[in-house]
């Protein structure tokens, strides 16, 4: 079942995918964006209950690096498909469905061999904080990219393909820091609790990954007080966004891939 779900999922994903860059090229035709919705959908579904079978086992709850690639990018995708509801966002599935159909391969195909474990409660919020964070954040850093490619677009007055169907400079601004706000909240909430219910964050495997937290929280609060204080806009929004994303993926994915695949090679 784990790998007929993540099997169907990908496809789903990829075939979407598909059909988003051909309504792009082709001129944004209204008709392919019901079946691509669709399709996204059943695919995130289908991931979803791959990632559901991969992270309950009978030990506890495997959090190794795959499965765990696998619910990011499952929670982007949702986050995304739920954000196009009210916002033209669509072209953002060129990038968030193939990342969500590669991580749910690996998950369902990749042996870490690493050992399920039972967590407390308090360590499962810290975790699902952290995790819906690191979500946010992903998607931040893809508006970013888009807003610094819009930005350059339109200097050179190339007003066709991505330009033309993305957002108003300013409203993909404006959504940028929306989310870059909600995922503040949500890593000030994650560190806090890893505080409370981590027996001890600075352990020597835990010590980098909360290093690199703490300075990538440091480097998105001095970007949303620029922003407030000194109206920050545009590239150097863009920058300390990709830096504090950087900082972040290594805390966490970084750490995870040298302890788990790295060091077991």
């Amino acid at each position: 079942m784990l790998i007929t779900t993540t099997l169907i999922a990908a496809l789903c994903y990829l075939v979407a995918t598909g059909l988003q860059w051909r309504r792009l090229s082709t001129g944004n035709q209204p008709a392919l964006r019901l079946p691509v919705r669709l399709l996204g959908l059943t695919g995130f579904v289908l991931q979803g209950y791959s990632v559901y079978l991969l992270l309950h086992q009978p030990g506890g709850i495997d959090l190794s690096f795959f499965p765990v690639g696998s619910l990011v990018a499952w929670a982007v995708a949702g986050m995304v498909l739920a954000s196009s509801l009210r916002q033209r966002l669509d072209n953002l599935f060129i990038g968030v469905f193939p990342l969500a159909a590669i991580t749910a391969l690996l998950a369902g195909f990749m042996d870490t061999g690493s050992m399920p474990k039972p967590y407390a409660g308090g360590l499962i919020t810290h975790i699902l904080l952290s995790l819906l964070a690191y979500s946010l954040f992903t998607i931040a850093t893809v508006q970013a990219v888009l807003l610094s490619r819009q930005e350059a677009a339109l200097k050179q007055h190339h007003t066709r393909g991505l330009v033309t169907s993305l957002p108003p400079l300013q409203m993909m601004e404006r959504l940028l820091f929306e989310s870059l706000w909600a995922g503040f909240v949500l890593l000030s909430a994650s560190l806090v609790s890893g505080f409370l219910f981590v027996d001890n964050l600075f352990a020597q495997h835990l010590a980098h990954k909360t290093l690199l937290s703490l300075f990538a929280w440091l480097v998105y609060a001095v970007l949303l007080a620029g922003r407030h204080f000194l109206g920050w806009r545009s590239r150097t929004a863009v920058r300390w966004t990709l830096g504090g994303f950087v900082l972040l993926m290594l805390g966490f994915f970084g750490s995870k891939l040298v302890l788990e695949l790295l060091l077991k090679a």
